[in-house]
């Protein structure tokens, strides 16, 4: 067992119910969850590995980089996020910006020198590093020389198993695709006796902050999903039978609604999300979300905003701050789905108005 596995590492157990169409807000836990949904529906997960993202690196003049990758290194050249002198226990905000670096210019790991292809206009922490090895030697170095990537709300150094959920596969998540580790064994269990289905794609969940407002501001970027043509085939059927379609994570709703947009409908294959989910946008495909806790200024707060109104969801958010809700990827768990009360689910412990 790693030094991060404590209390805050357990499964979620608190479950903030926000009613969609009624916009009633209530509490239970998540063992609730097989009474909260209709045997006609489906659960759709992400089923990303997470990668060890984070690098530690030297420039040709000395000075500590930080790397931390925006994907996987399936390609030659890679996008990744900079930081300076520091690490995790600091506050991402408050992180030094990396040294002043150039196209041409290197970062040295281990005794691999990546060498910086572009630095976007965004953010000098924004850059393309280009990998001077071959496939399977990138993997060989990011396992070796590689950790999770960490924020100082977790005090201990995390290890990697701690950042992987029970559906993890391909190693393409750069963060935890977190809204799954409520769906114990036990609870999966309990789902598939109630009827309810669980079908997965893989999304490349990306960093959720950058410590730089302009980065931030743009986030999510671009992220690469595949979406088998079994699930596809699976959520066809679960809507011709009147079910719904219940996202397990905002990256989710993020390769769902983008492949719906591009296609009118969900397509199997590989694509790379570019739609930003927010208030103004209308789910196609995805009927409801069982996510963390987020809090108003993260971009996976404002893709909640597709799914209930800006009121609602402030006052969601004010009865989790309220309540002590734990918040981040070893927080706690939220449902956004019509007809909650309606439901009569058992475990409910308040409602607020």
């Amino acid at each position: 067992m790693s030094a991060a596995a404590s209390a805050s590492h357990e499964a979620a157990t608190r479950l903030l119910l926000v009613d969609t169409r009624s916009d009633e807000i209530a509490e239970g836990e998540t063992t609730a969850l097989p009474g909260l949904l209709d045997p006609r529906d489906i659960l759709v997960v992400n089923d990303a590995a997470t990668l060890p993202a984070s690098l530690s690196g030297f420039t040709a003049r000395g000075e500590p980089v930080e790397i931390r990758l925006l994907e996987g290194p399936y390609q030659a050249t890679t996008r990744a996020l900079l930081f300076g002198r520091g690490d995790y226990h600091t506050r991402t905000e408050l992180r030094d910006p990396p040294p002043v670096l150039a196209p041409g210019d290197s970062i040295t790991v281990g005794t691999t020198a990546l060498q910086i292809c572009t630095v976007s206009s965004l953010s000098p922490r924004l850059v393309e590093l280009h990998w001077p090895l071959e496939l399977s030697a990138r993997f060989v170095l990011l396992y070796r020389a590689g950790r999770p990537v960490q924020y100082s709300y977790v005090a201990e150094p995390l290890a990697l198993w701690d950042v992987q959920t029970r559906f993890a596969a391909r190693p393409w998540a750069v963060e935890m695709p977190s809204a799954a580790r409520p769906l114990t064994g036990s609870l999966l269990l309990a789902l598939a006796a109630r009827g309810v289905e669980v079908a997965t794609l893989t999304h490349a969940a990306g960093l959720s902050a950058s410590g730089d407002p302009a980065v931030d501001a743009a986030l999510p970027l671009p992220e690469r999903y595949d979406i088998p043509l079994a699930t596809v085939r699976r959520i066809e059927a679960t809507r011709g039978r009147g079910g719904r379609v219940v996202a397990v994570g905002t990256s989710v709703v993020r390769a769902l609604e983008d492949s719906a947009q591009r296609h009118g409908a969900v397509r199997a294959g590989v694509a790379s999300a570019e739609l930003i989910l927010d208030q103004d946008t209308s789910p196609r495909v995805v009927s409801g979300l069982l996510t963390g806790i987020h809090v108003p200024g993260e971009s996976h707060y404002k893709l909640l905003a597709a799914f209930t109104r800006a009121a609602t969801l402030a006052r969601a958010a004010a009865l989790a701050e309220h309540r002590g809700y734990r918040t981040h990827e070893f927080g706690d768990a939220a449902l956004f789905l019509p007809d909650l009360p309606a439901r009569g689910a058992r475990g409910l412990t308040h409602r607020a108005a």
